[in-house]
């Protein structure tokens, strides 16, 4: 399988280095693998992705060294969502390219159930360490309840902390993750939040059009590697949402098309 990824990644690269016109850039992008491959093959092979999580992680350190603790008296949590924050599931998304299909509830249980996802670098050391200094580590999650024993086993496989039904809030009615933010900050005050979307920090940027979500990472910016801790993911995230509108694909072939589509508008 790597062979074949990268011997495709050669190619590919060689071939869209060339000056194309529109026909050839649509022509091209019918051989690229589905688009999640490409992140989930730069997550694994990238020294710059694990270099951003590190960075990451070590600012995530610094910034809880440096809490201000409101005088509320409520104990310390620290919020985090779990996958490409701190499980990676790469391996699922080159697994669903090569079928040529994109992300099912189905293969999604198939492949929490085997407990494989590898941790996040940096991710691990991180929340033992939060929770040596007395932080209680809060899981929000949109996996949904039939991944909850795996999950828990994949957590503890890595030894994260809290690693228990008590602390994993998965989905269940809906994506958005305020009301279980809200449900925590009700007991705890929560110090840091970390995630690979930026919903997981604010419900503001749940599902927004892409010129708002900019808009309001620039109000937020002082917030970044201080309270809001963000992990790299250029597999997917709610920007796909904002990006492709009313297109989003449902299918393999129908992500072609539309990238197809959009590529009409670059000369």
């Amino acid at each position: 399988m790597r062979k074949t990824l990268l011997l495709l990644a050669m190619t590919t690269i060689s071939v869209l280095s060339c000056k194309m016109n529109t026909q050839q850039q649509k022509d091209q992008l019918q051989l690229m693998p589905e688009a999640p491959a490409w992140g989930a093959l730069w997550q694994q092979r990238a020294a710059e992705y694990r270099a951003l999580s590190f960075q990451a992680y070590n600012f995530a350190r610094l910034s809880f060294d440096a809490l201000e603790r409101k005088p509320s008296g409520k104990p310390l949590a620290v919020v985090t969502d779990i996958d490409e924050t701190v499980l990676d599931n790469s391996p699922y998304y080159i697994h669903q390219a090569i079928a040529k299909a994109n992300y099912s509830d189905s293969t999604w249980v198939q492949w929490t159930k085997q407990v494989r996802a590898d941790s996040v670098p940096g991710a691990p050391s991180f929340f033992k360490y939060a929770a040596s200094k007395g932080a209680t580590v809060y899981y929000v999650t949109n996996r949904i309840l039939q991944d909850k024993a795996a999950t828990i086993e994949n957590l503890k496989k890595f030894g994260f902390p809290n690693a228990d039904e008590e602390h994993l809030l998965l989905l269940e009615t809906t994506s958005s993750k305020v009301a279980r933010r809200e449900k925590i900050a009700a007991s705890y005050e929560i110090g840091l939040l970390l995630g690979d979307n930026l919903g997981d920090f604010s419900g503001l940027f749940d599902n927004h059009a892409e010129q708002d979500r900019k808009e309001w990472v620039e109000e937020n910016r002082s917030q970044f590697g201080k309270k809001f801790i963000v992990l790299p993911n250029v597999m997917y995230g709610n920007w796909e949402d904002s990006w492709y509108g009313k297109q989003t694909p449902k299918s393999f072939t129908d992500s072609n098309t539309v990238l197809n589509g959009l590529m009409k508008n670059y000369k």
